[in-house]
């Protein structure tokens, strides 16, 4: 597998097999696949001290030592107004070059990266497929080997589907229902014949959810705020509006993607829920685009067991006292007995109110799915426009050329 000597700068994970190191023609180690040695890279010191002998049949996986070492060094480029992402015809291992490459991935031990690329199978759809159905069972995580897709999303059973995204070589998605445990919220279908990896849950959960993601308790979170952090809920409006933390910026996960180039990549920020579930997919989608992200354990079913939460110090948030009518009836007095035509028209006039707030409600949702659609067409014209500055450079290049000549 490699010799004494040897300089090439990757490092070899012994996937299945049993090799043998030797030094001058003495045994060192013998290593098989399901021992504890085989979880780090085989004599990795470069030049290799040893050589590496394959007893038999073994499968084995090299990952360029730069990539592994130092992954920082291979961030994405990115300016103040979208993200960049290096288009290339490339080869079969582009897409692991795109796995190393991810915020989520580089924040991975060795060991685990070795045991997803062990776990991924391989699946094929073709043009006009659908690969993930909004309202299914969140299964498997996927990783795109080569191809295209679209997610879409209706915000009703009858309503038109909205275009949110396209996705691409390298891109991931299936992660929002395996950390929240809620159904599909898109629905995902191949705009042309696609390759994919998928990871099963269990795994996703052990190997990818388990070693990214990172919780905090109440007064964890409080010390967090008071540093700098952002308090972000990514619970709906109306459960927002119900029962939130003061000082907190509510940004619904639905909409949580239109919304990230608004958040600094300086700022930590600290995600809440109602049950801390919605948080995790929450956390993951920022952790994937470069934002320090930590959950509030439990979210805010957590805190209904605090009864001092409300009366914590200034400059700390604290839970928002229209959530808590039971306090505010000791407060005020008792109403006076009114005549039945009064309660009515109280109830008429309660109800009228409902009504329209049900009907702003349904508009703040059009506008909400309207924002939505010109998010992905600006999406679409700002990665056209990138294509054809591209292009622009290469035609200015050869009309260089010709002048020159």
């Amino acid at each position: 597998m490699f010799k004494k000597g040897d300089a090439c700068p990757q490092l070899v994970y012994l996937i299945s097999g049993e090799i043998t190191l030797q030094a001058a023609g003495l045994i060192v180690e013998v290593i098989a696949a399901n021992n504890d040695s085989a979880k780090f890279a085989l004599a990795h010191q470069i030049p290799r001290k040893i050589d590496a002998l394959a007893n038999g049949k073994v499968r084995f996986l090299r990952l360029n030592a730069d990539i592994v070492n130092n992954p920082l060094s291979l961030a994405n480029k990115e300016d103040n107004s979208y993200m960049v992402i290096d288009e290339t015809d490339g080869d079969s291992d582009d897409w692991m070059t795109a796995l190393l490459r991810s915020p989520i991935f580089q924040r991975l031990p060795p060991a685990n990266l070795q045991k997803i690329i062990m776990g991924l199978e391989a699946v094929h759809y073709k043009k006009g497929e659908i690969i993930l159905e909004q309202g299914g069972v969140g299964d498997y995580y996927y990783l795109i080997k080569s191809g295209q897709c679209l997610l879409t999303r209706k915000p009703s059973p009858n309503a038109k589907e909205i275009k949110l995204a396209q996705l691409g070589n390298g891109d991931t998605f299936g992660e929002d229902s395996l950390l929240s445990g809620a159904p599909r919220n898109v629905t995902i279908t191949a705009l042309t014949d696609i390759s994919l990896l998928r990871l099963d849950k269990n795994r996703f959960i052990s190997l990818i959810k388990e070693p990214s993601l990172k919780f905090v308790n109440f007064a964890e979170m409080q010390e967090a705020v008071k540093r700098g952090a952002v308090l972000l809920d990514v619970s709906s409006q109306d459960e927002y509006e119900h029962h939130h933390l003061d000082g907190s910026i509510n940004a619904p996960f639905f909409s949580l993607r239109m919304q990230l180039k608004t958040l600094s990549l300086k700022l930590p920020v600290v995600v809440v829920c109602q049950d801390g579930k919605t948080s995790e997919a929450a956390a993951f989608l920022l952790l994937r685009h470069k934002i320090d992200a930590m959950i509030l354990r439990g979210g805010m079913e957590s805190l209904a067991a605090k009864p001092n939460a409300a009366s914590e110090p200034e400059n700390k948030p604290s839970l928002s006292s229209e959530e808590s009518p039971e306090s505010n009836a000791h407060t005020q007095p008792a109403s006076s007995p009114t005549t039945a035509a009064t309660h009515s028209s109280l109830e008429d006039q309660i109800r009228i109110l409902k009504l329209e707030n049900e009907a702003l409600k349904n508009i703040n949702h059009q506008l909400n799915d309207k924002c939505m659609k010109l998010e992905f067409d600006k999406q679409h014209a700002e990665k056209q426009c990138r294509i054809l500055h591209k292009q622009m450079e290469k035609l200015t290049q050869v009309l260089d050329k010709l002048k020159g000549g």
